[in-house]
């Protein structure tokens, strides 16, 4: 049985060392506990994940919170077999693209469980946006929510800019798979005016695993970027085909 864990964190990652150094220790960190999967680094944060053995894992996750100098807040799930099948650190310029400048660190949505989460997007005041790519979106998605139709995040502000108006959607709520999406978009959506933004706390991933399948708004699986695909309710390896027609960004 392997264990699949994500994880991410906005921080000045120049308070705690050179990208290039940093990168090293992780490899070496992931080599050493036989931990397969992806981590970008960039001077923004850091956006991760990867696979292991259970007890290999704690041990990654001991080893990368030195590191990194945090303590890792990650969501884990288990599989038969590894969706992994190499070490890869990445270093970008951002932890998930968005190609605008957002201050992260000035204003965030306001972050809500799955239980407000379902009252939130049934109220008919309430536009639900979907902020991944199209391709996920037709896997599966919210019940009433928006796509955007884009082929990468950063064409989102594009959509928000031709088609969004803050006088007439005043209350959004945005989602993603595990979150990070939302981090920088959110923000985003508050610079533009629009005055309530809610954010699903711990994206899909979360709400699939602790809402139980009777009083769930979610419909289909959920696109995942590795060779699982997707994952269905209970967060198994799903069943549906790879929509995407690109080499996937890394998501979240």
């Amino acid at each position: 049985m392997f264990e699949v864990i994500t994880f991410y964190e906005f921080k000045i990652m120049a308070e705690v060392g050179n990208l290039i150094e940093i990168r090293g220790l992780l490899r070496g960190a992931m080599a050493r506990h036989s931990i397969k999967g992806t981590i970008i680094l960039a001077a923004e944060g850091f956006n991760s994940t990867v696979s292991g053995k259970p007890s290999d894992v704690s041990e990654f996750v001991a080893s990368a919170e030195a590191i990194l100098q945090t303590t890792l807040r990650y969501k884990s799930s288990f599989h038969e077999r590894s969706p992994f099948r190499k070490i890869d650190v990445k270093i970008k310029p951002e932890i998930v693209t968005l190609k605008r400048e957002v201050d992260v660190a000035s204003g965030i949505g306001t972050h809500v469980g799955p239980d407000v989460w379902n009252r939130i997007i049934t109220d008919p005041h309430t536009l639900c946006l979907d902020t991944r790519n199209d391709y996920e979106y037709r896997s599966g998605t919210f019940k009433g929510a928006i796509n955007p139709g884009t082929t990468k995040f950063s064409e989102l502000p594009a959509f928000v800019e031709e088609e969004l108006d803050p006088s007439r959607h005043q209350r959004i709520a945005v989602f993603c798979t595990g979150g990070i999406r939302c981090e920088k978009f959110a923000p985003y959506l508050l610079e533009k005016g629009f005055r309530e933004v809610y954010q699903l706390e711990g994206g899909i991933l979360r709400y699939l695993e602790t809402v139980d399948p009777s009083d769930s708004l979610w419909e289909g699986e959920c696109f995942v970027f590795d060779e699982r695909v997707t994952v269905d309710h209970q967060l198994k390896k799903g069943i549906s085909k790879d929509l995407s027609q690109q080499e996937p960004e890394s998501g979240g």
